[in-house]
């Protein structure tokens, strides 16, 4: 494995990109339903929440070294086999995290570089360093963070605080729920072999299916709001309406599944990738439509 790809993986690509896509998304969301768009002010932002999201997951690489060694699918992370030192993960982490808020502050506005720094703080501290070693509610805390990324791509157009940039937030805070819960499931040995306080080891798979049924409701009842509130279009709630109740019943299937692990990964983890996408989709282009 090549320097360069070893330092490549540190900032946990799949993640990263994700994020990133949410940010877009939420830039594309706002510059559509107030008319405004920037290719400077938007290559800013991506540019600039790229390299912040990446200082967070490579700090967080560096603070999860005990854990990951425990857990099967991160030991083979570069953090864990030695490929780097600590000393070069956290330089690294400071680099990126300097870049990506000069970034932000110069071709942006405040308030992104404000969601920006609280984002990183609170997934690299209170949620990877304390919340999620001590507290079920780790989730909470790190779904604060997950919904920064599309908050700050909708306030480099807005600059403002306001129910648009409530809701996306809002809308990508929940999505977290069933998405993590479900690998809560089909997880929870690894997890419980680490030490880590998920609902699915405290509650049991039973109380963590009825949480991921209830906020897969409050997610699809935050994305229909967009619509008679005047961000979105008809056809935009009505595709997220079809998705959204479909969502809800492979929810529903987990109250009565004989085989919680498949129905987690295999029926409600892959319909929240699916629902990610989608949604990214339609906020980008909502606004535009009928």
């Amino acid at each position: 494995m090549s320097k360069l790809h070893t330092y490549y993986q540190l900032v946990k690509p799949g993640v990263m990109y994700g994020n990133v896509l949410t940010g877009v998304a939420g830039y594309l969301f706002a510059a559509g339903h107030f008319g405004i768009f920037g290719w400077g002010n938007f290559a800013a932002t991506v540019f600039g929440m790229t390299l912040v999201v990446s200082a967070a997951c490579v700090l967080n690489n560096y603070l999860d070294q005990d854990i990951d060694q425990i857990m099967k699918r991160t030991q083979k992370r570069p953090s864990v086999t030695g490929k780097v030192s600590g000393r070069a993960m956290v330089l690294y982490s400071v680099t990126l995290l300097v870049l990506g808020t000069l970034i932000l502050a110069l071709w942006t506005n405040w308030l992104v570089v404000a969601i920006g720094l609280v984002g990183f703080v609170i997934y690299v501290w209170l949620y990877g360093a304390l919340s999620k070693r001590k507290s079920l509610h780790g989730t909470l805390v790190g779904s604060i963070s997950g919904a920064m990324p599309i908050a700050g791509g909708y306030a480099a157009v807005s600059s403002t605080i306001d129910t648009g940039l409530i809701l996306v937030f809002l809308i990508l805070f929940f999505w977290q729920f069933p998405e993590f819960y479900s690998i809560s499931i089909y997880r929870r040995k690894e997890y419980k072999a680490a030490g880590i306080p998920v609902i699915s080891v405290v509650r049991g798979v039973p109380k963590t299916v009825r949480w991921i049924f209830i906020n897969t409701i409050l997610y699809v009842l935050c994305t229909l709001a967009l619509t008679p509130l005047g961000y979105t279009g008809w056809i935009y709630f009505v595709i997220m309406l079809l998705a959204g109740l479909y969502w809800i019943y492979v929810g529903y299937q987990g109250f009565s599944a004989k085989d919680p692990d498949h129905w987690a990964r295999k029926r409600m983890f892959r319909q929240a990738m699916y629902h990610i996408l989608l949604l990214c989709l339609m906020l980008s282009i909502g606004p535009l439509l009928p």
